[in-house]
């Protein structure tokens, strides 16, 4: 890994048996992934019960590689003994395995992509009266879209400037080349 492994606890003390599982499992990835960037593990109690009884056990895992969005698995449950932190810890390395498996899998070509499963784009004309706009992306250049291709009814929500994730439709339309479905991204994230 390029940055060091980034281990804390909150509300719980770590144990030396509970350290050197996370370690030994980061030293697994390392070897299995040889492009990782970094981890971050935080194992924490998020809170004590009222009757006493052992606080539950959650963890979450960051795992960074490159060009690719942050690997993030989290798991919680009540724990009764060091095994069964053990469990939690190792059940959740688990998790992230398989998602840089996947990525793994991507970026080596060996699952298919599908040209409609879309991009990223950016509304660049409205015309709210006649009901409908054109959005550009990086790879389809400049798209025609209807009203009715904006998912969940949000058209009227369409700015110049919203970003929005496109599915690019088989055939043009009366405009030219058109977007089939139109989603908005987050809560109002716009270019400026």
């Amino acid at each position: 890994m390029q940055k060091p492994l980034q281990l804390s606890f909150k509300n719980i003390d770590g144990s030396d048996a509970m350290k050197a599982v996370v370690r030994e499992r980061v030293d697994r990835l390392d070897r299995m992934y040889p492009s990782l960037i970094g981890c971050r593990v935080v194992i924490e109690a998020p809170h004590r019960s009222a009757q006493g009884s052992r606080p539950p056990l959650g963890i979450s895992i960051e795992a960074e590689i490159p060009g690719k969005p942050m690997i993030v698995a989290r798991d919680a449950e009540e724990h009764r003994s060091a095994a069964d932190q053990g469990t939690i810890v190792n059940r959740t390395f688990d998790v992230v395995e398989r998602q840089l498996d996947d990525a793994t899998r991507i970026a080596h070509g060996e699952v298919k992509t599908h040209e409609a499963a879309g991009e990223s784009g950016s509304v660049t004309r409205v015309f709210p009266e006649q009901g409908y706009g054109f959005v550009e992306a990086k790879a389809a250049g400049n798209l025609y879209f209807t009203r009715n291709a904006v998912v969940d009814g949000r058209f009227d929500e369409l700015t110049v400037g919203t970003i929005v994730h496109l599915t690019l439709a088989t055939g043009e339309g009366p405009m030219g080349p058109q977007a089939s479905s139109i989603r908005l991204l987050g809560a109002d994230r716009r270019s400026e």
